[in-house]
Parts: C-alpha cells; sequence; structure tokens
C-alpha cells in the first residue's frame, strides 16, 4: 500500500464516526427532522464548493478534449442523487423522533440487501445460495427487531419502518453517484447533490410547520456540527476511502456505524436497548455481512 491509499482505512474508521454523529446532531436539534436536514445540506456547500473551486475548478473528465459543461445526463444523474439524498434525510431524521438511534440507523443500512435483491429482479443477476441465507437472516432480525418495538409502542414500529424507507432512499443515491462518479469528481458530485438535497427539502420545512431559523447560539452549533462533521467530514473521508479499498473489506468495515450509534447514543443519551433489540440487531447485521459478502463473490 503506496501514496495516498495508507490513509484510507484510518480515513474509513474516521468517516464512520463523523457519520455516526449524526444522530446525536438530530437529537441535540432545537429544529423539527426536516429542517435539520436542509441545515446538514445546506451549511455544508460554502466548504464543498470551496474545494470544488480551489482543487477541482474543471470536472474530471477521461480526456483533456472532454468539454468544461455538464452534460444533460450528467444534469439528470445530480438531480437524481440530490433528490434521493434529500429523501434518505428527510425519512431518516424523522425515524429518529419515533425509534432508537440504533435502531434508525442499523435499518437503515439495509442497503446491500435491496442492491442484491434488485439486480436480481430487474437485471436477472444470479443470486447465491449465500445471498439468499443473508437474505433471509437479514429479515428475520428486522420481524425480531419490530416485534420488540412494537412491545415498547407502536411509534417505534412506525419509526423502524421509517428507517427502512431510508435504506431504500439510499440505496438510490448509491445508484445516482456510481453514475455520476466516472466523469465528475466526489467533492463535486457531493456538492451539487448537496445543493439539490437543500432546494428539495427548504420548502418542505416550512409546509409541515417547522422554523428553519435556530434562535440560539446552542442551535447553530449543533447545525454547523451536523453540516461540517457529519456531512463534509464523515462523508467525504467515507468517499474518500471507499475509493481506495477493497470493496469486500470496506462493504464490511462500514457495518461498525450502526455500533458505533449505538454506542454514542448510550454515552451521550442514555438511550438503552432491549435484549430482542439486541438479538435482532446481531441478527440483521449478519445477515448483511452474507449479503455484501455474496455480492462481492458474483
Amino acid at each position: 500500500m503506496t501514496g495516498v491509499s495508507r490513509y484510507a482505512l484510518p480515513a474509513l474508521i474516521v468517516g464512520a464516526v463523523g457519520i455516526e454523529f449524526s444522530p446525536i446532531f438530530v437529537r441535540l436539534s432545537e429544529l423539527r427532522p426536516t429542517a435539520t436536514a436542509f441545515h446538514r445540506a445546506f451549511l455544508s456547500l460554502p466548504l464543498l464548493w470551496g474545494w470544488v473551486w480551489v482543487f477541482d475548478p474543471l470536472p474530471s473528465r477521461p480526456s483533456v478534449a472532454a468539454p468544461a459543461v455538464l452534460t444533460r445526463q450528467e444534469w439528470w444523474t445530480l438531480v437524481a442523487a440530490g433528490v434521493s439524498f434529500a429523501g434518505d434525510l428527510a425519512f431518516w431524521h424523522w425515524s429518529l423522533q419515533f425509534t432508537t438511534v440504533a435502531n434508525a440507523t442499523l435499518l437503515s443500512n439495509l442497503t446491500p440487501i435491496f442492491v442484491t435483491f434488485v439486480a436480481w429482479a430487474w437485471f436477472k443477476e444470479r443470486i447465491t445460495p449465500k445471498f439468499l441465507f443473508g437474505l433471509v437472516l437479514a429479515f428475520t432480525g428486522i420481524v425480531v427487531m419490530v416485534r420488540a418495538s412494537l412491545f415498547v409502542g407502536t411509534h417505534q414500529a412506525w419509526g423502524d419502518g421509517l428507517g427502512i424507507v431510508t435504506a431504500i432512499f439510499y440505496r438510490a443515491y448509491l445508484v445516482a453517484i456510481k453514475r455520476a462518479r466516472p466523469t465528475l469528481s466526489t467533492m463535486r458530485i457531493m456538492a451539487w447533490s448537496s445543493a439539490i438535497c437543500a432546494l428539495c427539502l427548504l420548502p418542505l420545512a416550512p409546509t409541515f410547520g417547522e422554523p428553519i431559523i435556530a434562535t440560539t447560539t446552542a442551535g447553530w452549533l449543533v447545525l454547523l456540527g451536523i453540516a461540517w462533521v457529519s456531512q463534509v467530514t464523515g462523508q467525504g473521508l467515507n468517499a474518500f476511502a471507499l475509493a481506495h479499498l477493497r470493496a469486500s473489506f470496506s462493504s464490511v468495515a462500514l457495518l461498525v456505524q450502526p455500533a458505533t450509534a449505538a454506542l454514542l447514543a448510550w454515552a451521550l443519551l442514555g438511550e438503552g436497548m432491549g435484549a430482542l433489540q439486541a438479538l435482532g440487531g446481531c441478527v440483521i447485521l449478519a445477515g448483511v455481512v452474507l449479503a455484501r459478502l455474496a455480492s462481492v463473490e458474483r
């Protein structure tokens, strides 16, 4: 391992921690979920576009003869990324209002299950027995976790459902990012998708009766934290690391995020997890690990 790739693993770890501070910031925010999601995207724009203007003044192209302006296909891909990211943030922030940080984070990480299932259903890709076993494990864990949430209250089960919807939007976001990556840099994609995300969320907050202006210094510091720590630093380092690590390793390593979120919620918010929910979470993690490894092997 040479050059910048030697920093990939530390970047992955630091990025994962930065991302998993986001549910803590959401819980501490004095604004409602949609408004907080708007500021996560909006307040990240100065840093993201500053990076683009200084280090990436022109879109990355396969040849110097390629045009510097965005093509129509790239525009639509970036719009799809921004809209999907808006849905991802909105549903996930709302799920945190009804269920635990651990549940919301874990269920939003079901993306690899949907990735391979959609590839099989739409593109007729082969599914291995290992993936099928992982799929059964993951959904068994979901049933156990949601059942445990029902014992707590239907509101928590509703939050779990929003976490699953989050995973679907996150999957759409990843598809759009993958389509844009061959011709555009990671930071340029993040800058555009965050800008479009903010434009989508801005009218939604007032529609839901949510004020978008924090009234205290602490409130603004929380919003800056979720934008600069979770969005710019966490997502940026995560994107850098995934470009330099083997897919089989990085995909499994990212599963530390739900565990990190649960530990942070316990340490900072005093939020615990019941034995049945912990069992369901472990079963889901086992299923996702198998699904990701099976996807890499295909």
